[in-house]
């Protein structure tokens, strides 16, 4: 789906922060910055990834990342454990811009409930869009 000049695939999940979510074939969840999120960021220039073992809940930040306007918070699409962070990102933090939904991914999270978090986030759609179009509103320069 494209929304103004952003794209965001159909087949994700997004959260009101502004990062996308899918699960894997063992229902893991993959992580990162949507498109909106790197093209308001501008370029990334260093992420702290999230550590391996950590626990994180929904909605609450994990990690930090950093472009050249300012620091931003990684947020967690779901409640779980990391159990796998991009390593490609600490000597090529770009990826995020470059690549946001492929090689850009930040983490990998064993969800607690999965089936519950899904519920609080988000699929491409009007509702999705109406809230796109609300945010680019806010971030207008």
């Amino acid at each position: 789906m494209k929304i103004n000049d952003y794209e965001f695939p159909d087949d994700l999940y997004y959260e009101k922060n502004h990062f996308w979510a899918k699960t894997d074939d063992e229902g893991n969840v993959i992580f990162g910055a949507t498109d909106f999120f790197q093209k308001l960021a501008g370029e990334i220039v260093y992420i702290e990834l999230p550590m391996k073992g950590a626990k994180v809940k929904q909605g609450e930040s994990l990690s930090s990342l950093e472009s050249g306007k300012w620091v931003g918070k990684i947020f967690a699409p779901v409640t779980g454990q990391i159990i796998g962070a991009n390593d490609e990102l600490e000597d090529s933090p770009e990826l995020i811009n470059e690549s946001p939904y492929n090689e850009g991914w930040i983490a990998k999270i064993k969800p607690d409930n999965l089936e519950e978090d899904l519920k609080n986030l988000m699929k491409a759609g009007k509702e999705f869009e109406d809230f796109i179009n609300q945010e680019s509103e806010k971030h207008k320069k």
